[in-house]
């Protein structure tokens, strides 16, 4: 023991604190099942500066839309902290339309394995392809249109520079890969991956108890990977039937009825910044979208104290990093 303590008091005057370095049980769980983000997306050791600059202005071009009122950016804020996604249960298009469901997060999309709820992109610059010429979105006519626009706007130069190999740079796949470059930086940074990397210290105590009935309760079983999602399809309404019996998920995407309710589980980095919640932006409020999800999909009602400390757990998930300009 006298060895012990005088090592301790040895750590101790060289100035380094033992409460931010050493490991605590629920941390080597949590690294285990969750593990950190990493760094870069897949596709992003391909990306140029030029490329993600031009995807950037691109992002918030607003004569990508049918009357020049929309941009991607509308949808999915990134300005001033912007969660990626926006606070109405579906979104309003370029002409009015309302779409039919919630917007995701482009914050760290390009992890995913697929785009979109029902996963009918494989990646994102195949996602970017879709709501330029969706007549309920951007409204665009057809991607001509789109290319002609940007001619208009003086972006040939800034595609030759991201494109100078390309005998035409100007064109709609390179629009999308653009667009695709730019959204593979769009990685979080949060409390969480602190605590992964090592410093117990970044997790308040009702956090920590947060994570350990996420984990307890089995929220990881579709919740998993670094993402906290991302990275399958589940049934919305497991274990107990969701409401909205109207939207079919994935089923519209293969027409199979062993699809039906499907959706891809969302991430849940960042989730306390965006709300509302599940793929019909039917609940407003964290704490419901908890209660909601444990019922529907474990068939669990949570007690009150649990709700507040899952909740509280996901708040150490809320992003830090900032789009700057």
């Amino acid at each position: 023991m006298k060895t012990i303590r005088t090592v301790f008091f040895v750590i101790s005057m060289l100035g380094f604190s033992l409460s931010t370095s050493a490991a605590e049980p629920l941390q080597t769980l949590a690294n285990k099942l969750f593990g950190p983000l990493p760094e870069t997306m897949p596709g992003s050791e391909f990306d140029t500066p030029e490329r993600i600059a031009l995807g950037k202005a691109l992002y918030f071009e607003t004569a990508l839309s049918a009357v020049d009122n929309q941009s991607c950016n509308t949808c999915h804020n990134l300005l001033d902290g912007g969660s990626g996604a926006e606070p109405l249960s579906v979104s309003v298009g370029a002409l009015g339309k309302l779409g039919t469901r919630n917007s995701l997060t482009t914050w760290n999309a390009g992890f995913q394995f697929a785009q979109f709820w029902d996963g009918r992109a494989k990646d994102l610059a195949e996602q970017a392809r879709g709501p330029i010429t969706n007549p309920i979105e951007m409204g665009l006519s057809s991607e001509d249109e789109a290319i002609d626009k940007l001619k208009d706007k003086g972006y040939q130069d800034a595609f030759a520079a991201a494109f100078p190999d390309a005998d035409d740079a100007l064109t709609f796949d390179h629009l999308t890969e653009s667009l695709a470059a730019f959204q593979r930086t769009l990685v979080t940074e949060d409390r969480f991956d602190m605590y992964l990397a090592g410093d117990i210290t970044a997790l308040n105590a009702q956090e920590k108890r947060g994570l350990e009935r996420f984990i307890s309760t089995g929220c990881n079983a579709c919740h998993n990977g670094p993402l906290l999602g991302g990275e399958l399809f589940m049934k919305m309404g497991l274990v107990k039937p969701y409401p909205n019996k109207i939207d079919k998920g994935r089923a519209h995407v293969t027409g199979s009825s062993a699809d039906n309710f499907m959706f891809k589980v969302p991430t849940l980095r960042n989730v306390a910044q965006t709300a509302p919640y599940f793929h019909d932006g039917a609940v407003f409020n964290l704490d419901q979208a908890v209660r909601d999800t444990a019922w529907h999909q474990l068939g669990v009602k949570l007690s009150e104290e649990d709700v507040k400390d899952i909740s509280a757990f996901f708040a150490s998930l809320d992003n830090t990093k900032k789009i700057t300009f």
